[in-house]
């Protein structure tokens, strides 16, 4: 049964191409054939190109929700702090900083080195200094929700009499809490908490959003929406590597390719330095079975993989309360857990992903964080006798009596989701695919219109809590992300706790407790963890990949090839 649904799929994936992609394929195989170095031509540029599929939607840090804009922010402006590739914080515009004893008061002491960019909204249009004023209005803007979806992020802030953020001078910034909050120094790594100047805001006002005015590495030039945004060097930059001054890169220059094989032909041709993610690159071309690059790609360009802080999932809105559940399989435990043992998740990793991923058969918290341990949280495996043991439980002997389930999903993962449907269907089950747009997939979700859906997340900063966020019953949607309505009392206490615990050994164990009470109470079930995925040209160096996938270029090199 599994091999017909495999040999199924391929029939599907090959009757998708276009006589377009076909011939694109045939070019990629000439590709792989040539011994021709990429970027002959503009020898002398050293132009960092990647591509954009999805597009950008805004230069504003307080906009930076999405991976695209996150990506264009980060070379363009600078926080407090800022993340290395270990995930360790590390000082950025703030040289130092101190945390009182107490957890609530942090002090931040600026380097007073660090310019604006040179832009019109400034005297002589000059960049000035960042002084820790900017701070204060820059992270007040974000308590405004019609500016920023990050308001939620500074909910511990201790805002009575807008003490919350303090310049006691130019270089010293200070944030109250109203307590404790461990993770909150790898929040402020985030990029909406990049530093901005009034004076951008006063001229620019909604624009701002292609107007960028930051103190990153690069600097904005020139925007075409839907063809191509450039950024050129800023010779101002205040970081060094060595006795050199950051960025190497002239420029950096981002297309907006739609069409996948398109732009990984141009790749391939070596007008593109770089392509990121599984779902940009035609693994079948260049991908052996066991996930490795082929021989034939491997004197082009690089691989780079590595754990991702990122979580896919099938999750089951379970609030009782909810008319649209009253009748819903989804509120049964046992026929949750049902699903839950019923499909292969290292088959489908190994057969849809080429194992780029590890299946998911531990907790919610990915593989890469402190506390996740599959011996500690033990989640689900492919178990036939336990998928008939709890049809039993829930009232369906052999299946019998099953409703139909419907499982929502976007056309991204819809091959994913047939693999369940075809591995539950084994046991009697009937699961009816409803495929939506991404974006109208996600709002339903949000707005609890759907039962039973793939979703993933991806972390925002890298602390359990981030995971274990979604399942705090006073975070349910729209407004939050308990996209669930999970309710559990002990759950909150421990979430709750967590937040305020300093010690982060006793801190792992809250987490541990937390993901061992998701896979009890099932509101979702884990699919896989996913892998960071890039491949590179073998002309540049310095680009590191990270568990955020996070894109720095601020310490690439790109090497000319005669």
């Amino acid at each position: 049964m599994q091999k017909d649904f495999l040999k199924l799929i391929a029939q599907k994936s090959h009757t998708k191409f276009t006589m377009k992609k076909q011939i694109l394929f045939l070019l990629l195989a000439a590709v792989a054939a040539s011994c021709s170095p990429p970027n002959k031509k503009n020898a002398s540029a050293t132009v960092f190109k990647y591509n954009e599929m999805a597009g950008i939607t805004s230069l504003d840090p307080a906009a930076a929700r999405s991976f695209e804009n996150i990506w264009a922010v980060n070379q363009l402006y600078n926080g407090l702090v800022q993340m290395n590739d270990s995930l360790h914080v590390e000082p950025s515009v703030a040289k130092s900083w101190n945390i009182s004893k107490d957890g609530l008061t942090y002090t931040f002491q600026l380097n007073t080195s660090v310019l604006f960019h040179d832009n019109k909204c400034f005297p002589q249009e000059k960049g000035r200094k960042v002084v820790a004023q900017d701070f204060v209005f820059s992270f007040n803007r974000l308590l405004d929700a019609t500016v920023s979806s990050a308001t939620s992020l500074l909910s511990k802030v201790d805002l009575n009499n807008q003490k919350g953020f303090e310049a006691a001078n130019d270089s010293t910034f200070i944030i109250h809490l109203t307590e404790p909050f461990t993770p909150f120094l790898g929040i402020l790594t985030m990029k909406f908490f990049s530093v901005i100047p009034k004076e951008a805001v006063d001229l620019y006002g909604d624009d701002l959003r292609r107007n960028p005015v930051g103190t990153g590495p690069f600097k904005f030039k020139m925007w075409e929406e839907g063809s191509k945004m450039v950024m050129v060097k800023n010779v101002n930059y205040f970081e060094f590597e060595g006795a050199h001054r950051l960025p190497y890169l002239d420029a950096v220059s981002i297309s907006f390719i739609k069409d996948k094989e398109t732009a990984f032909f141009d790749f391939l041709q070596g007008n593109i330095d770089m392509v990121s993610g599984i779902d940009a690159i035609n693994t079948d071309e260049v991908f052996t079975a066991q996930g490795k690059l082929k021989d034939a790609y491997k004197s082009k360009f690089t691989m780079q993989t590595q754990p991702y802080l990122k979580t896919d999932y099938l999750g089951f809105l379970i609030d009782e309360n909810m008319a649209s559940i009253k009748d819903s399989p989804s509120k049964n435990k046992a026929l949750r857990q049902a699903i839950s043992y019923g499909f292969d998740r290292k088959k489908m990793v190994m057969y849809l992903r080429k194992n780029l991923g590890v299946a998911a058969n531990a907790g919610f918290i990915p593989l890469g964080l402190p506390s996740f341990n599959p011996k500690i949280v033990k989640g689900y495996d492919y178990n036939p006798e336990k998928v008939k043991e709890l049809l039993f439980l829930a009232g369906y002997p052999e299946a019998k009596g099953l409703p139909e389930i419907t499982l929502t999903t976007s056309e991204q993962y819809l091959e994913l989701a047939e693999y369940i449907q075809s591995q539950l269907s084994e046991f009697g089950f009937k699961i009816k695919i409803d495929v939506q747009k991404a974006s109208v997939l996600s709002e339903a979700i949000a707005n609890s219109k759907v039962n039973f859906f793939r979703k993933s997340w991806v972390a925002d900063y890298p602390d359990e809590e981030n995971f274990l966020s979604l399942f705090y019953s006073k975070n349910w949607s729209p407004k939050g992300f308990n996209y669930t309505h999970y309710n559990n009392p002990e759950y909150d206490l421990l979430y709750e706790k967590s937040q305020r615990e300093l010690n982060d050994s006793v801190r792992y164990q809250f987490y541990q407790q937390m993901d061992k009470m998701l896979m009890d109470d099932l509101p979702i079930t884990p699919i896989y963890y996913d892998q960071v995925v890039r491949l590179v040209q073998n002309n540049i160096s310095g680009l590191t990949s990270n568990p955020m996938n996070i894109l720095s270029l601020k310490r690439v090199k790109k090497i000319h090839v005669e």
